[in-house]
């Protein structure tokens, strides 16, 4: 497989698996094992996680833009949205200060499949749970600075590979009562700081990267990535009510079970 069209398969993979509630880690996983592709590199990973924020900065462009009004001015027609912008950098901040102090442990398990489809498998089992077992009654104004945090701090989970990011998320929210639609823009909201921060760390890890730089490879996991974010945040957030999420727990569990066989 070449390099190029490579890069087309990922950006589609990581476009698609940040904001579903399935592991994106798992899914990078394939091109490997079932045609020993190369790793693209840092650079590469910069190109698509930068596509991915720049979807969803786009798609919540008009209520981004009113959190910003929201800080910066003291009108009360704001106070909804200057709580929801307080609240997503509460919840932000479990992962990120897991992630300055943890980075080993969890660097330890990035390349483990069996880790990664045994995560899977349990996260899958947690999603189920809160979503057949939540009451699904309150609305994401309802939310309040500790239930922000417990979002913030499940999410933490979604630094072992196989957790997934929005999967962790969505399962927080609904355990807290969350309707389905309003956990899903939470947890969509929420990668913005998250996505943000984990260039950040990428791009401090580029400081000291020693390897070649190919800018097509990157230029095409950043549109493939950013078009298929883009797409995936729109759709799920219009069907997600009618689909449910009884699909992406059997595929989750499928998924772990291909990757245990394919070790």
């Amino acid at each position: 497989m070449s390099d190029l069209f490579l890069s087309f398969i990922l950006g589609i993979i990581q476009g698609l698996t940040e904001f579903l509630p399935v592991s994106s880690s798992a899914h990078l996983l394939f091109p490997s094992l079932l045609f020993g592709t190369n790793d693209l590199g840092l650079s590469f990973d910069i190109a698509v996680h930068a596509g991915t924020l720049i979807a969803v900065i786009y798609y919540f462009r008009s209520e981004l833009t009113s959190m910003i009004v929201a800080v910066l001015t003291n009108t009360e027609n704001v106070l909804g949205h200057r709580r929801l912008s307080y609240q997503l950098v509460l919840a932000t901040m479990p992962i990120v200060f897991f992630g300055l102090f943890a980075s080993d442990m969890v660097a330890n398990n990035r390349d483990s499949i069996e880790s990664i489809a045994l995560a899977n498998i349990i996260f899958a089992a947690l999603l189920l749970f809160a979503y057949k077992f939540s009451s699904r009654s309150k609305e994401l104004i309802e939310l309040s600075v500790l239930t922000a945090l417990f979002v913030g701090a499940f999410q933490v989970f979604a630094l072992f590979p196989g957790a997934s990011r929005s999967g962790t998320a969505i399962t927080a929210a609904l355990l807290i009562g969350l309707n389905l639609k309003d956990a899903s823009r939470f947890a969509f909201l929420l990668a913005i700081p998250t996505i943000l921060g984990a260039l950040v760390f990428l791009l401090k890890d580029m400081m000291s990267y020693n390897g070649s730089i190919d800018l097509l490879p990157m230029i095409i996991g950043f549109v493939t990535s950013m078009v298929f974010a883009f797409l995936t945040i729109k759709y799920f957030l219009a069907f997600v009510e009618k689909i449910g999420m009884y699909p992406f727990v059997l595929y989750r569990v499928f998924l772990g079970a291909v990757l245990v066989l394919l070790i």
